[in-house]
């Protein structure tokens, strides 16, 4: 019998001690465009290059609660809307050793999250994710594009894409935000069929008025909004 049919170490050498760390991709949307939230390290590795918030699960720590404290420590965010993304596990990936981490994904309104920089990050900004910085930390930039695509393929076929609204919003808005997910324009009447059929909104006996064009109703979501997401 081998030594790993015995339970010893497996042929290519002894188990790594590995390392659990938790990064949080954090999206909204300004300008017309879909904006991810970096931070600048203020440590080494990396120091000085930008990253995903992050940092290590401490011991007897729930993945999903590691993921809100480090958001929360390194940029001051709290209370969103939050989904795991994907494990990444690759050798050489962190060079302070064999070091695996558990990504998740974050949509927030900016409107309603005060931006700061707080614990290892020097400094915390909204970058266009068709124009990151160059050189990302670790492989934030590899984790970054996983995160995109995902969220892209999600809103697709969810609601998630309400998350990055305020509590009241008009249609246009909402078509907005949808183009600015997926990086392209929508047909206005296909659109709204398409959103219609959810059966997720609300209308209200309220008008965003001081518009060049006439009064547009706004409505409500019905759904539960920055919860806990249910993977993929």
């Amino acid at each position: 019998m081998s030594e790993a049919g015995r339970g010893g170490p497996p042929a290519g050498g002894r188990p790594a001690g590995v390392e659990l760390t938790v990064d949080v991709v954090i999206f909204t949307v300004q300008e017309g465009a879909l904006h991810v939230l970096l931070v600048r390290r203020g440590i080494e590795p990396f120091r000085g290059r930008w990253a995903i918030p992050g940092g290590f699960v401490l011991e007897a720590e729930p993945l999903e609660d590691a993921a809100r404290r480090e958001l929360a420590e390194e940029t001051g965010v709290r209370d969103v809307y939050l989904e795991q993304l994907y494990t990444f596990g690759d050798p050489g990936r962190d060079p302070r050793g064999r070091v695996v981490t558990v990504a998740y994904y974050a949509l927030v309104d900016r409107e309603r999250v005060p931006l700061r920089a707080g614990s290892d990050a020097a400094d915390a900004r909204w970058w266009p994710v068709g124009a990151p910085p160059p050189e990302l930390a670790f492989d934030h930039a590899r984790i970054l594009r996983y995160a995109v695509r995902r969220l892209r393929g999600k809103v697709e076929y969810t609601t998630v894409g309400f998350e990055l609204l305020p509590e009241r919003f008009t249609l246009a808005e909402l078509q907005a935000v949808y183009e600015a997910i997926l990086g392209r324009p929508l047909d206005k009447r296909n659109f709204r069929r398409s959103i219609e059929a959810l059966d997720e909104l609300v209308p209200l006996d309220e008008w965003r008025r001081g518009e060049p064009s006439r009064p547009a109703r706004l409505y409500s979501f019905v759904g539960s909004r920055r919860g806990v997401g249910d993977g993929p």
